[in-house]
């Protein structure tokens, strides 16, 4: 049974940061691509970042570029969202995912098979 799990959020003055983890189980792990989403209340949920299988290539949006860094731990099953210089408008529920899609990653969030139950980031001004 896959199983994902995130953690790491919590509540955080602006220009802080934050480094949320994500660990799945019952899958074989680096046989997936990983990305972060976030959803806030009223809004679509979006991707944040992703990562290929070995974490030779990411990729980010626009609106986090320079702000945010994925990573991975293939040994441990583990995947990183460090979060820098947050700001209010980065309060929301992130999500962690993983994707079969190999060789790469995407933000496409129908590309994602299994998910998280999210972690909660809330960014006070």
């Amino acid at each position: 049974q896959v199983q994902v799990v995130e953690s790491g959020g919590g509540l955080v003055q602006a220009g802080g940061s934050l480094r949320l983890s994500c660990i799945a189980t019952g899958l074989t792990f680096d046989a997936y691509s990983m990305g972060w989403f976030r959803q806030a209340p009223g809004k679509e949920r979006e991707g944040v970042g992703c990562i290929s299988q070995y974490g030779s290539i990411t990729h980010y949006p626009d609106s986090v570029k320079g702000r945010f860094t994925i990573s991975r731990d293939n040994a441990k099953n583990t995947m990183y969202l460090q979060m820098n210089s947050l700001k209010p408008e980065h309060t929301a529920m992130y999500y962690c995912a993983a994707s079969p899609l190999q060789f790469t990653c995407t933000l496409v969030r129908g590309r994602y098979d299994n998910w998280g139950q999210g972690t909660q980031v809330t960014v006070s001004s």
